[in-house]
C-alpha cells in the first residue's frame, strides 16, 4: 500500500491511523521515552519509519532486548506498516551521542 500523491498518502493514513504523531505519542506513554524523534522515509506514504527513541527502560539491555521491548509496545502499529527501524538510546547514551556531535 504505497501513495504517489500526498492525497493518497492522506487517505493510506488514515485508513491505517498510523503518523509519525501517533508513534511518537504511544511510544512516550508505553516507554517513559523522554525523547522521541519518528521520520516518515516511505517518500510520504506513511508505510515506512525511523525512530530514535531515548528512554530509561533501556538500561542495562542489548540492542536486540531494546528492540523487543519497542517492537512489544508497537505490536499493533508495526503490523500495520510497511518499515520500521528504531534506534534505541539511553539517556545518558544520547546525551554523550549529542556531545559528540557538536
Amino acid at each position: 500500500m504505497s501513495a504517489e500523491t500526498d492525497n493518497q498518502a492522506a487517505t493510506v493514513a488514515s485508513e491505517t491511523g498510523i503518523t509519525s504523531e501517533t508513534l511518537k505519542a504511544s511510544l512516550i506513554e508505553r516507554l517513559q521515552a523522554q525523547y522521541v524523534e519518528i521520520e516518515d522515509i516511505s517518500g510520504g506514504c506513511g508505510q515506512a519509519f525511523e525512530a530514535i527513541i531515548v528512554s530509561p527502560l533501556f538500561s542495562k539491555k542489548t540492542t536486540l532486548a531494546r528492540h523487543r521491548l519497542v517492537n512489544t509496545a508497537l505490536k499493533a502499529e508495526i503490523a500495520a506498516i510497511h518499515a520500521w527501524t528504531p534506534k534505541c538510546f539511553t539517556p545518558e547514551e544520547w546525551e554523550k551521542k549529542k556531545a559528540t556531535q557538536q
